[in-house]
C-alpha cells in the first residue's frame, strides 16, 4: 500500500555547495552557533505559536489555526521566516539560515502547535473543572462521579458540594480584585503532566521505530512534509516559481473576497461551504443518509493533488459507499442509531473498527521482517547485518530491504533505547490510570487500543494519505461494548474513562505521533541529524506545555470560559461525563448487532487487503474503508473527489510532465 517512489520529495541541495570543513575549532564553533541560533528561534516560535493559538482559537473562536496536522499558524510564521531568510541572504550570506536550521525551527513550532491546541491543552485543562461546574440536580454528576475522583486529579475538592470558586471563576471570569488560583492548579497539572509526557514518550519511541519502515522500506509520500520541504530548499525554492505564486494569488484572492464580503455585504461572496447533499434527498429511504456536507477546501485540494490516484479514489468512494449503506438499510426499515460521540451511525462506526484492527494487523505483518531484526539488534547487537552508508553491495548478497535495520548512530533513538522507552512510557501511563482508579486490565486494554491501533492508523492516514485532520470513529470503550454493556465496567472505571475519553481517546487532532514522523521525514530531506532533532522535539514539547498551560489557564479566568470557544468549554469537556452518566444511573441494554457490524468490517477489510496485495489493477484502497465514517472524510471527501478528477484528467491528457509543471501551483493554493 505504499505510494510510488517518485512521489517522494527530493533531497535538498545548495546553490553554493561548500566542501566539508576540516575538523577544527572554527568549523565546530560555526556549527554550534547555528544550532544554538536555531534552537533559540525555535523556542521563540513555540512561544509565539502558543499565544496565537490560544487567543485565536479560544477567544476569537472562528479562527482555528492550530487544530490541523499541518497547522496554518505554523505555515504562516514559517512563510514569513523563509522570506526574511532569503532577504538576509542577499545582504550577507553568513546571516542566512541553513536548511537544517529552518528544519529545527519548523519542527519545534509544529510540535508546539499540537501541544497548545487539540494535542493536549485545549482538551485537558477545561476538563479538570468541568464536573464541578456543570454538576446539578438534573444530571447527578456529583453523586455519580465525585466519590470516584482522586483528589490529585482535579483542582476542586471532591468532598465538597459542586460549584466551587475555582471552577466558577474559570468559566465565569474573575471579579474585580480577584486573582488566578495558581496554587490549586499545581498538583493536578503535575499529575496530568506525568500522563501527557508518558503518551508523548510512547509516540516518540514509536516514531523512532517506524521511521525506517515507512520512509525507506515502504517509501510513503508524507504529503504534509512536501510543502515545508519545498519552502526550505535552496535550489528551486517553491517561492521562486511563478506557478506557485499563481496558486497563492488564486487562493488568496478568493479568501480576500470572502473577507471583504463579511465586512461589506455589498461585495458578492464566494461560498466554499454550506451545501449539503441531504437537501436534495428529502424522501425515504434517501433521507436516511447521514449528514453529507460539501466543503471546498483549496488547501486540501492542493495536498490531495500529491496523492496517488487510486488512493484518492478509495477515499471518496468509500465515504459515499458508507452513505449508500444508510440508504440500503433504511429501505428495509432499519432504524439508524448513532455512534456515541461520533458523527456517524453505529453500523458504519463498528465496520470501521473491524477495518482498523485488520489493517493494523496487516501493517504489523508486512513490517515483521524489519521489526524482527530490530528486536534482534536491540537485544543481541551485531546479530543482524545491514548496508552501511552508500557502499555498493552485490545484489545477490544483499539482504531483503524490508529486513534492513536502522544504524543506531543515525536514528533518533537506537532500537534498544526505543523499545525500552516504549515499554517504560506505556507502563507509566497504565500505572497512572490504575492510580486514578482504573482496573489494570482495563488500563492495559484502552491504552493498547489507543496507541497501537487508533493512533497508529491515524499516523498512517497522514503519512500515506495526507489527512490534514486525524479523526477516528470509535473509542477503546466501544471495543468493550462488543462483548458486554458499559455499566459492567463499574463506577470507578467509568469515572476515569469520563476524563480520559475527552482528553485522549475521542478527538485525535493534534496527534504528536504524526508530528514526530513528519519531522523525521523532513530531516531526511535536509540532512539534519535525527539525534539533534529528537532533542529539539523534547524541548519544544516542554516549552509548549509550560507556556500554553499557563496562558490557557489565565485566559478563561480573565474572559470567562463560558463565553469562549464552545467546543472546548461546553462540548468536548462534557461529552464523556454525559456518556457515562447513563450507565452510572443503571443498567443499559446490550446491542448484539455491534458484533455483526464489526464482523462485516473485518471481512471486508480482509478482502480489500488481499486484493490490494495480489492484484496491481485493484482500484479500492483499504485505507478509504477504514476512514469512511470519520469527521475527517465528512470534511474532505469532496476535495478528494475534485483532486482525483483533476489529477486523472491532467495525467491522461497532459502526462507526467504537465503534472510536475502544475505541482507548484497546487502547493501555492495551500500557502494562499
Amino acid at each position: 500500500m505504499a505510494s510510488p517512489p517518485d512521489s517522494r520529495p527530493p533531497r535538498l541541495t545548495s546553490d553554493h555547495p561548500q566542501p566539508a570543513p576540516a575538523p577544527g575549532e572554527a568549523a565546530q564553533g560555526a556549527e554550534g552557533f547555528r544550532f544554538v541560533r536555531a534552537m533559540l528561534l525555535g523556542v521563540l516560535g513555540v512561544v509565539a505559536v502558543c499565544f496565537l493559538i490560544g487567543y485565536a482559537e479560544l477567544v476569537i473562536q472562528y479562527i482555528q489555526i492550530g487544530i490541523l496536522q499541518l497547522p496554518p499558524v505554523v505555515i504562516g510564521i514559517f512563510l514569513v521566516l523563509t522570506l526574511a531568510n532569503q532577504g538576509l541572504g542577499r545582504i550577507a550570506r553568513r546571516l542566512r539560515m541553513s536548511p537544517q536550521e529552518l528544519t529545527i525551527i519548523y519542527c519545534m513550532m509544529l510540535l508546539g502547535a499540537m501541544v497548545a491546541s487539540r494535542g493536549l491543552m485545549e482538551k485537558v485543562l477545561p476538563l479538570l473543572v468541568t464536573p464541578d461546574y456543570f454538576a446539578n440536580e438534573s444530571n447527578q454528576w456529583q453523586r455519580y462521579f465525585f466519590p470516584n475522583i482522586r483528589e490529585w486529579l482535579v483542582p476542586f475538592d471532591t468532598d465538597r458540594n459542586a460549584g466551587q470558586w475555582v471552577s466558577k471563576r474559570f468559566f465565569e471570569g474573575l471579579r474585580y480584585g480577584e486573582s488566578v488560583p495558581w496554587g490549586l492548579w499545581l498538583r493536578p497539572l503535575a499529575a496530568w503532566s506525568v500522563l501527557a509526557l508518558s503518551i508523548f514518550g510512547i509516540f516518540f519511541c514509536m516514531a523512532a521505530l517506524l521511521r525506517r519502515q515507512w520512509v525507506d522500506n515502504e517509501r510513503l509520500s508524507f504529503p504534509l512534509v512536501q510543502l515545508p520541504l519545498e519552502m526550505i530548499r535552496e535550489e528551486g525554492n517553491l517561492l521562486a516559481k511563478p506557478m506557485a505564486w499563481a496558486g497563492i494569488a488564486l487562493s488568496a484572492s478568493i479568501f480576500l473576497i470572502r473577507g471583504l464580503s463579511a465586512w461589506y455585504p455589498s461585495v458578492p461572496n464566494i461560498p466554499l461551504e454550506g451545501w449539503s447533499l441531504n437537501q436534495s434527498f428529502t424522501g425515504l429511504p434517501w433521507s436516511a443518509m447521514y449528514w453529507t456536507p460539501v466543503y471546498l477546501s483549496l488547501a486540501a485540494i492542493g495536498f490531495f493533488y500529491l496523492l496517488p490516484t487510486e488512493l484518492l479514489f478509495g477515499l471518496w468512494f468509500f465515504f459515499l459507499f458508507a452513505r449508500m449503506q444508510d440508504v440500503f438499510f433504511a429501505s428495509f426499515g432499519m432504524q439508524m442509531e448513532g455512534m456515541p460521540l461520533y458523527p456517524t451511525n453505529k453500523h458504519i462506526g463498528y465496520q470501521s473498527m473491524g477495518g482498523y484492527f485488520v489493517l493494523v494487523g496487516y501493517l504489523f505483518y508486512s513490517s515483521w521482517p524489519y521489526l524482527r531484526n530490530v528486536f534482534r539488534e536491540a537485544f543481541r547487537p551485531g546479530s543482524t547485518s545491514r548496508i552501511q552508508g552508500s557502499s555498493r553491495v552485490d545484489e545477490e548478497a544483499s539482504p531483503d530491504p524490508r529486513t534492513l535495520i536502522p544504524d543506531p548512530r543515525e536514528e533518533m533513538l537506537p532500537p534498544r533505547a526505543a523499545l525500552i522507552g516504549l515499554a517504560v512510557c506505556f507502563t507509566t501511563a497504565v500505572l497512572w490510570a490504575v492510580a486514578a482508579g482504573m482496573a489494570l486490565w482495563v488500563a492495559v486494554s484502552v491504552f493498547f487500543i489507543y496507541a497501537f491501533v487508533i493512533a497508529l492508523l491515524m499516523a498512517r492516514s497522514t503519512a500515506e494519505a495526507g489527512m490534514l485532520m486525524t479523526e477516528a470513529s470509535f473509542r477503546p470503550v466501544d471495543v468493550y461494548r462488543l462483548v458486554a454493556p458499559t455499566h459492567l465496567l463499574g463506577p470507578s472505571n467509568m469515572t476515569v474513562l469520563a476524563f480520559l475519553d475527552p482528553a485522549l481517546f475521542r478527538d485525535y487532532r493534534g496527534l504528536t505521533l504524526t508530528g514526530f514522523l513528519d519531522g523525521l521525514r523532513l530531516s531526511d530531506g535536509t540532512g539534519l541529524s535525527r539525534r539533534k532533532l529528537g532533542a529539539m522535539f523534547v524541548l519544544a514539547i516542554l516549552v509548549a506545555m509550560v507556556v500554553a498551560g499557563a496562558f490557557e489557564i489565565w485566559l478563561p479566568y480573565q474572559k470567562g470560559g463560558i463565553t469562549m470557544y464552545g467546543y472546548v468549554y461546553r462540548a468536548n469537556n462534557m461529552w464523556g461525563f454525559q456518556d457515562y452518566a447513563g450507565p452510572m444511573a443503571g443498567r443499559v441494554p446490550f446491542d448484539w448487532m455491534n458484533k455483526v457490524w464489526f464482523g462485516m468490517g473485518v471481512g471486508v477489510m480482509f478482502f480489500l487487503t488481499y486484493m490490494r496485495t495480489r492484484f496491481v489493477w485493484w482500484p479500492f484502497h483499504p485505507l478509504g474503508y477504514a476512514l469512511m465514517g470519520s469527521w475527517t472524510m465528512i470534511v474532505f471527501w469532496f476535495p478528494c473527489l475534485i483532486a482525483w478528477m483533476l489529477k486523472v484528467l491532467i495525467l491522461r491528457y497532459g502526462g507526467m510532465k504537465t503534472y510536475v509543471f502544475l505541482r507548484p501551483m497546487f502547493l501555492g493554493l495551500v500557502l494562499g
